[in-house]
């Protein structure tokens, strides 16, 4: 699918973060990026997360500047959050989130951490590889499926309350040519360091790549 600014968003928020949301998504996209998520978290006191992209998925430094000097006085104006809070801008990072049909379609082939809004066959997370995707839909494979049953489970994107790839091998592969074919300025990027891939699939080692995959950040007070 091609990029359009107005491509719906699937992904569960708070009240206040979807009010937050609708506050940064008229800006992001008037500068020409797309939201891909906002999220509020108790770190250092408060943090509120606004994470964007460009057309090629990538976020710089310079685009977080640029959005976070935009997006303030929006905020300032409409002041959602009732109290001191931190501001951070980034990138999807390697492992990002899934909150379109066109992130789903650009990484088939690739594991992913699905929770569901409501039931699906009797559970609400998901984890395995995309098969398929369209505008409407996606197809996920469980490599723990029972013996016997069907490994695939199609799902709505209208019932997604929250997506995450999971950092693999294959992408980090996929990253490293990504890179390779549209290069960055050595200023807009730092170097991701994982030194043990058998240890990809822990979950502090997924916190620490995701950090690391965030590499474009700007933080304010």
């Amino acid at each position: 699918m091609s990029f359009q600014l107005d491509e719906p968003r699937y992904i569960k928020q708070t009240g206040l973060e979807a009010r937050i949301a609708a506050i940064v998504e008229p800006v992001a996209n008037g500068l020409g990026y797309a939201l891909v998520r906002v999220r509020i978290s108790q770190e250092n006191g408060m943090t509120l997360q606004i994470m964007a992209e460009d057309e090629t998925g990538r976020f710089t430094i310079v685009d977080c500047e640029t959005l976070s000097k935009d997006v303030s006085p929006a905020l300032d104006v409409e002041d959602p959050i009732e109290r001191e809070y931190h501001l951070e801008v980034s990138s999807p990072g390697i492992d990002r989130p899934l909150v379109r049909a066109r992130d789903f379609i650009a990484y088939i082939g690739h594991e992913a951490r699905i929770e569901l809004a409501d039931m699906v066959d009797g559970r609400k997370r998901f984890r395995g590889t995309i098969k398929a995707a369209d505008a409407d839909s996606f197809t996920i494979t469980l490599p723990d499926a029972p013996a016997g049953t069907d490994p695939d489970h199609t799902l709505a994107l209208a019932n997604l309350a929250e997506a995450k790839l999971v950092m693999t091998d294959a992408l980090m592969e996929k990253a490293r040519i990504d890179q390779e074919a549209h290069p960055l300025d050595d200023d807009e990027t730092e170097t991701i360091e994982i030194a043990d891939a058998d240890a990809l699939d822990d979950p502090q080692a997924d916190a620490a790549a995701d950090t690391a995959g965030k590499a474009k950040t700007q933080e304010i007070h």
